[in-house]
């Protein structure tokens, strides 16, 4: 195992003249790269950060962010992600609890009071740095929900980053040649590591703004623009994407934070698209099983080199094959733990029965078999974690939030799924308190993957026999989506027929009782998965051409309902585009 710095000077002296980082119109070679974290990194020196202590990164997706981050690890620190995006509260809570040494912010962050703040751009002269350090050296704390209301930060070794790179790379998934990877996952995001990472390895690293992000077409666009090799992303952002890359050159594709649905692994194994299934959780430094999908169904595949696997019963028994048990992963990817919670640290991290003396092993909660052939599947959790478009929810912190809020009595939390593949965390309270009103709090305390697309008022939360909430026995929202099967029908000629019917799909999509012609989308609850439900359905209900793109353009219903009319006026739908395997030209 190489350390990280190591490999990014080998990469500095072997190609300083290569792109390392793109980011909108700004461009960093590998020279520019090592001058800049240098800099930054004997600034963050000069204001006593040393090894081990924490940085906090409170910076938007530009060419910034990656300087950062390596300035960091280059003063022998580990980072602390801060999304811009996250609500004050939930930064202050970060901070605080990560205790940090300093922080990097472009305008400074209120939360992180006492604090000294770098700007980005801050430099300081003196001799070269003493990069070297301890593979135990901590690299990172990236904060996870927490089942009590808490989030938790898993505090990840330097070590582990490198092995993670490296099985990457034994196993085929990253190529020994230079790669352009789009950095898709956000930074606060444990999948971000191995995106933003491979600079260390001499790729070029594409950051890819928000603003792409959101919008399908104009990320594909971006895509092929900067002939993008490798692209991390959930199954959930494919079903976005795939339309737009539809007759493109699709990249080398790793998928992770949630399982590959069936349909979605037959299409690209039987279109040819190199791609893979990654498995794994924070604790275990994001990546520990991979299989390229191909051949049979989803399966989680084998892990990686130095990771242990184990199934196993309630008495940390294995199981036999072809029965259900636990997941536990152990070796070196296996984090320090949580920080400022021993208690939870052990609980969570237990000695290896199986392994050498003193070392650990991560109970997951998560339950699998091996099935047909001895293959790894997924079968379900233990508890109540979900994933929901690549972030891992905890029900109970959602639940904890909502409890907080004025006038809430209780509350509870589940997921709804009005048609297969659409999930939605749905909430429920009692109290002398409105939907709208909890909704509109609830975004200043939490981020917005925590925040329920609907929130019911009850009487009284249903109760079991021994006095818990009910969760099977809580009702479903009012207003429920159409199902997947709605019949494709001649187009309608235009007129309040056509757009009845496309109000009523906005309606039943978002959840709502109804829809005004000056509503706009996202302002209902909207969001790029519901968007692309909205454009399916549709499609099959009025047999007509229509595009991701049509609805995100749109001011409003009105607006919408008049790029509808156009389409039906203009015929029937093209057959659906099949995607293109990325030609390996010169290894790449």
């Amino acid at each position: 195992m190489t350390d990280l710095l190591q490999r990014l000077r080998d990469a500095v002296a072997a190609h300083p003249e290569r792109t390392a980082v793109l980011a909108g119109a700004d461009r960093l070679d590998f020279a520019e790269l090592d001058r800049r974290t240098a800099a930054l990194a004997r600034a963050l020196r000069a204001r006593g950060v040393g090894r081990g202590d924490r940085v906090g990164v409170h910076l938007a997706r530009t060419a910034e962010l990656p300087v950062a981050l390596l300035a960091v690890w280059r003063a022998g620190a580990a980072y602390v992600p801060l999304d811009p995006a996250y609500p004050a509260e939930r930064l202050a809570f970060m901070a605080a609890d990560a205790r940090l040494a300093a922080l990097i912010s472009a305008d400074g962050l209120p939360a992180a009071e006492g604090v000294p703040v770098l700007r980005p751009d801050a430099a300081a002269d003196g001799p070269e740095l003493p990069e070297s350090g301890h593979p135990l050296d901590p690299a990172y704390v990236i904060y996870t929900s927490g089942s009590t209301g808490r989030p938790k930060g898993v505090e990840v070794a330097r070590g582990a980053v490198a092995d993670l790179l490296t099985g990457l790379e034994t196993v085929g998934a990253f190529r020994a040649e230079p790669a352009v990877v789009g950095w898709n996952a956000s930074v606060s995001f444990d999948a971000s590591v191995p995106q933003w990472s491979r600079i260390c390895r001499g790729d070029t690293l594409l950051v890819i703004g928000d603003e792409h992000r959101a919008d399908p077409a104009r990320l594909a666009a971006l895509l092929a623009e900067h002939a993008v090799t490798d692209f991390d992303l959930t199954p959930s952002h494919w079903e976005l994407l795939r339309e737009p890359l539809a007759g493109a050159r699709v990249p080398r594709l790793f998928m992770g934070g949630e399982a590959v649905p069936e349909r979605t692994w037959r299409e690209l194994a039987d279109g040819g698209i190199e791609a893979f299934n990654l498995y794994g959780p924070t604790e275990c430094t994001v990546e520990a099983v991979v299989a390229p999908i191909s051949g049979p169904g989803p399966h989680l595949g084998e892990p990686m080199a130095g990771v242990l696997l184990y199934l196993l019963d309630e008495k940390l028994a294995p199981v036999a094959d072809g029965e259900v048990g636990e997941l536990y992963l152990a070796g070196p990817g296996v984090a320090h733990g949580y920080v400022g919670r021993p208690g939870l640290t052990a609980e969570r991290f237990l000695a290896d029965p199986f392994g050498a003396a003193g070392t650990r092993m991560y109970r997951t909660g998560d339950q699998a078999r091996r099935g047909r052939g001895g293959l790894l599947e997924y079968v379900g959790r233990v508890d109540r974690q979900v994933k929901l478009r690549g972030y891992r929810i905890e029900l109970g912190e959602v639940e904890h939030a909502l409890a907080q809020l004025a006038g809430v009595q209780a509350a509870a939390v589940t997921v709804h799924e009005p048609a297969p593949g659409d999930r939605r965390l749905v909430g429920y309270v009692t109290g002398a308190v409105t939907a709208s009103e909890l909704t509109e709090r609830l975004r200043a305390a939490v981020p917005a993957h925590l925040v329920p697309s609907a929130i019911t008022v009850l009487d009284a939360m249903p109760l079991t026999p021994n006095g818990k909430v009910d969760l099977a026995a809580l009702p479903a929202p009012v207003v429920d989506a159409l199902p997947t099967d709605v019949p494709s029908t001649d187009a309608p000629s235009a007129g309040q027929g056509l757009a009845e019917q496309v109000a009523g799909v906005w309606a039943s999509v978002l959840g709502v009782p109804e829809v005004l012609p000056t509503d706009d989308f996202f302002s209902l609850g909207g969001h790029s998965l519901t968007a692309l439900r909205v454009v399916h359905l549709l499609r099959r209900k009025l047999g007509i051409e229509l595009q991701m793109r049509h609805l995100l353009d749109s001011a409003d219903l009105a607006a919408f309902t008049t790029t509808v009319e156009q389409a039906a006026a203009a015929g029937p739908a093209a057959p659906r585009p099949s995607l293109t395997a990325r030609a390996r030209v010169g290894g790449a």
